[in-house]
């Protein structure tokens, strides 16, 4: 499990603003997030190896050291641990008592035919996104499923900008700009590029008012000194109606709303590695970056100490999943989708495996450099905290 993410999905963002609450209260609800979503995710490495046959000797909630033994059954042992940090799943040595990077002590596992391994390993994050659908499927339920009204709701005005001299407000809903509706955000950027330094009429509502607003697109500068060529300077988001809908159809939405913020933050990878060598500059770092443990705890305080933080929590402890989903996806050793790569390589050879040292090395290399990238992404966090910038601000 990898306890980076990126918070690129507009949902989390638009969960809350900065917050300068009690740092007890969010570490509290980092931890129990987190430990939701890594037990949850161990899982369904533990409920897949049993179904298959693959012997488990433990399945611990937290780190070790061990805090007690909770019981034991069918040879498992189910333990509670003192480290608050999620779970672990400990699979059976070999003979040899060789072990697993990832899952601890491996052994059957290891053993196991390639088809085997891959369900195992897959499952792991297969949790993760089924969790996810199950969040959002019941926000939507209780709350009702979030639908655009056609505008789009400009949250922040920042100073010294096209949108502040054109007399742009908070709380103005943007419905048309150079005559073209902004129903697709998209076009607010179009505009933006294709009209530099000339006026743009902007049909904005204001307390149930149609109002005109003449702006100049040009250059400006975020408060966390990023700056753009051509823009407005304000940052904006859907006007959303929550429409009540009945149990199946939030619960459909629930999937397939989850399948959409998988497929953004698929195309948001693409952006990672320049995220990451950004993390070198001395500048803050952009919104939307990665973040680890410590932005993550950064940004739950944020949503869970704001009205409607409940819902604010579940929302982004869905988005974190759907993260968890896809990362422990990718080939990158140590994790769950290198070693779905061996064993298919495995596969593919017709049962021949890969050296077991070779392998090791790659996972150890591969472990080395995933903490390496933590301590540079969390020395970034706490950066950004010195600087007093919200993990889920604006834009």
């Amino acid at each position: 499990m990898l306890a980076l993410a990126s918070v690129a999905a507009a949902p989390a963002r638009q969960a809350a603003e900065q917050s300068g609450g009690n740092p007890l209260v969010a570490i509290g609800a980092f931890l129990l997030m987190l430990g939701l979503l890594v037990v949850i995710h161990e899982l369904g490495h533990f409920l897949t190896a049993v179904w298959l046959g693959i012997k488990v000797d433990e399945f611990g909630i937290g780190f070790p050291p061990r805090a007690l033994t909770l019981f034991e059954r069918d040879g498992v042992k189910y333990t509670l641990n003192w480290l608050p940090l999620g779970g672990f799943v400990r699979f059976a040595q070999t003979s040899d008592g060789s072990s697993d990077p990832l899952y601890g002590a491996g052994g059957t596992l290891a053993a196991a035919p390639p088809l085997r391994r891959i369900i195992v390993m897959v499952s792991g994050p297969l949790m993760n996104l089924l969790l996810a659908m199950l969040i959002f499927a019941v926000l939507f339920s209780t709350l009702g499923v979030p639908t655009p009204t056609g505008g789009q709701l400009i949250s922040q005005v920042f100073a010294g900008t096209p949108a502040e001299r054109a007399g742009f407000q908070p709380g103005d809903e943007l419905r048309a700009l150079d005559g073209r509706s902004v129903a697709d955000p998209r076009v607010i950027g179009e505009v933006a590029r294709e009209s530099p330094g000339q006026p743009v009429t902007a049909t904005v509502l204001r307390d149930g008012e149609e109002v005109t607003l003449v702006v100049v697109p040009g250059p400006w500068t975020s408060p966390e000194g990023n700056s753009f060529e051509s823009g407005f300077g304000f940052s904006y988001g859907p006007r959303l109606e929550q429409v009540q809908v009945g149990p199946l159809a939030a619960a459909w939405r629930g999937v397939t709303y989850s399948l959409e913020l998988t497929g953004r933050m698929v195309q948001a990878l693409a952006g990672l590695p320049a995220s990451i060598f950004g993390l070198f500059s001395p500048e803050p770092s952009a919104d939307g970056g990665p973040i680890g443990p410590v932005g993550i705890a950064r940004a739950t305080g944020e949503v869970i100490q704001q009205p409607g933080g409940f819902a604010a929590f579940w929302n982004l402890a869905a988005v974190l999943s759907l993260n968890l989903f896809l990362l422990n996806l990718l080939p990158i050793p140590a994790l769950d989708g290198s070693h779905i790569i061996f064993a298919l390589v495995e596969w593919l050879r017709g049962g021949k495996k890969v050296p077991p040292e070779k392998e090791a090395l790659v996972h150890a290399i591969g472990f080395a450099a995933l903490m390496g990238l933590m301590l540079l992404i969390t020395v970034n966090d706490v950066l950004n905290a010195i600087r007093g910038l919200p993990v889920l601000g604006g834009s």
